[in-house]
């Protein structure tokens, strides 16, 4: 009889494990509760905390219990939160009015408000510039603002004009931001120590990008597409789209959880894209998550996934289907949680 070496068997039965421990699946629900709508998630890693829009108060919730820590009042149409954690600030953008509301990380008061433009959306902190940058989708601008701005008195920083709509962005941590141009079908790089723009790169073979993730290396972003719905990686050197992958619909937000690349989609799904050994990308899982949850936030310190969710009355008419009252909820998409 042929023995089979001690190293051989040790690959065979770590096999199943490894590839069980590479799957996403659902873990749990956080009942979260609480009036209106949604958009960004934004994750607080360091403290364990979830920051979520909620069309006009931003809920601080904790990201294990789902307890609300605090609730921040003042919006109109909130988007996004962006902290700035050395200056103990969180930023909120209100597309309703066009501004950006400020508040304490410490106690979570309101200390202000700073114009923005018209339809303030996406945000994120840019270390390098130590300023959020605010995506102003109907007015075609980023709008940077300094993390220590005078909330009562100050201003933004001249905007950059992008010639197109913003939708969400990412930094690479070493001076550039990239917007996706959802009307353009383009990618903008800011160079974010001169604050302008020096490169727009196409996303075709996808069309109308809105969710945008960086790797952690900062060498690949992961883009979601609406149409044609694709997932693409695209290099950061030169823009060249490295692989382009099939996607659910309605997709709004995409990240990197280490080297797999993920996108929700509004259709009830997540897509995770990942590269072989030969480097070539391929889609790796299809996540069911709910109908609705096209938004979510990764924890890059435990990987978890947050995707927000909630129950709607039947369709009727146009617009957006009316949340069931109570219902909202955040769900909790883990590797190895079967």
């Amino acid at each position: 009889m042929r023995r089979i070496s001690p190293l051989l068997l040790t690959l065979v039965l770590a096999a199943p494990f490894a590839r069980a421990a590479d799957r996403y699946s659902a873990a749990r629900a956080l009942k979260v509760g609480g009036e209106g709508g949604w958009d960004y998630v934004t994750v607080d890693p360091a403290h364990g905390l979830l920051f979520l829009p909620r069309t006009t108060h931003t809920l601080v919730v904790d990201a294990k219990t789902g307890k609300t820590v605090a609730d921040i009042p003042g919006q109109t149409r909130n988007h996004g939160v962006a902290l700035a954690q050395a200056a103990d600030r969180g930023f909120i953008t209100d597309g309703g009015d066009g501004s950006v509301t400020v508040f304490s990380l410490k106690d979570y008061k309101v200390l202000g408000k700073i114009a923005a433009a018209d339809d303030a959306d996406g945000a994120i902190f840019d270390p390098a510039s130590n300023k959020v940058l605010v995506a102003c989708g109907d007015a075609g601008k980023l709008v940077p603002i300094a993390a220590d701005v005078d909330p009562k008195g100050g201003k933004a920083e001249p905007a950059i004009e992008l010639g197109g709509k913003p939708e969400f962005l990412a930094v690479d941590g070493g001076g550039r931001a990239f917007v996706a141009l959802t009307d353009k079908d383009e990618i903008a790089v800011i160079d974010t120590k001169a604050m302008k723009l020096i490169a727009k790169w196409p996303t075709a073979p996808g069309g109308r990008p809105v969710g945008l993730g960086i790797g952690a290396d900062g060498k690949r972003l992961v883009v979601g597409c609406r149409k044609p719905q694709k997932l693409l990686i695209m290099s950061t050197e030169d823009g060249k789209i490295v692989a382009d992958l099939p996607l659910g619909a309605g997709v709004d937000a995409a990240a990197f959880d280490g080297a797999d690349a993920l996108a929700s989609c509004g259709d009830g799904t997540l897509t995770v894209a990942r590269a072989g050994a030969d480097g070539q990308w391929s889609v790796a899982q299809t996540v069911q998550t709910r109908k609705g949850s096209r938004t979510m936030g990764v924890d890059a310190k435990t990987g978890a996934v947050y995707l927000p969710a909630a129950d709607f009355e039947a369709a009727g008419g146009k617009g957006r289907p009316k949340l069931k009252a109570g219902t909202f909820r955040v769900l909790v998409v883990e590797r190895g949680a079967e």
